[in-house]
């Protein structure tokens, strides 16, 4: 599997942000999965912070096509995965912008939002959708 990463991952920020995404994070028990595995890791069985979890939930995303609601989803699940950034105080804030680029591609983009209102690239991905589809 081949993460693309546009700039190479350079700091423990970004790296963290890569493991954020592309840690396979537990199904909720509302969401439709296709089969009995749930995913997760098993260190959030037993978090040091209550219902912290690690990871996100893109990998539900798999069996789906890449249309304007999965886009919206992928969104979805990325900000749920890198809520800490705002939560441990890295950032004020930060959006995540998803584009498709051609049939079967997905380029993702996390801006951070510092205190003093500056905007700034955390990371941005050319092929998200390739990961999501390729890791099982």
């Amino acid at each position: 599997m081949d993460i693309r990463y546009s700039t190479g991952v350079t700091t423990p920020l970004e790296r963290a942000i890569v493991i954020s995404l592309f840690t396979w994070r537990r199904a909720l028990p509302s969401d439709p999965v296709d089969d009995a595995d749930l995913q997760g890791w098993w260190g959030d069985s037993f978090p040091s912070v209550a219902d912290d979890r690690i990871g996100s939930r893109l990998w539900l995303l798999r069996r789906r096509t890449l249309v304007e609601a999965t886009i919206r989803d992928a969104i979805t699940y990325a900000r749920e995965a890198l809520a800490w950034l705002v939560e441990d105080g890295l950032v004020v804030g930060f959006e995540v912008e998803a584009e498709r680029q051609g049939r079967e591609r997905l380029a993702m983009r996390v801006i951070g939002i510092r205190a003093d209102g500056q905007q700034e690239r955390l990371a941005e991905f050319n092929d998200v959708w390739q990961v999501i589809n390729n890791a099982f």
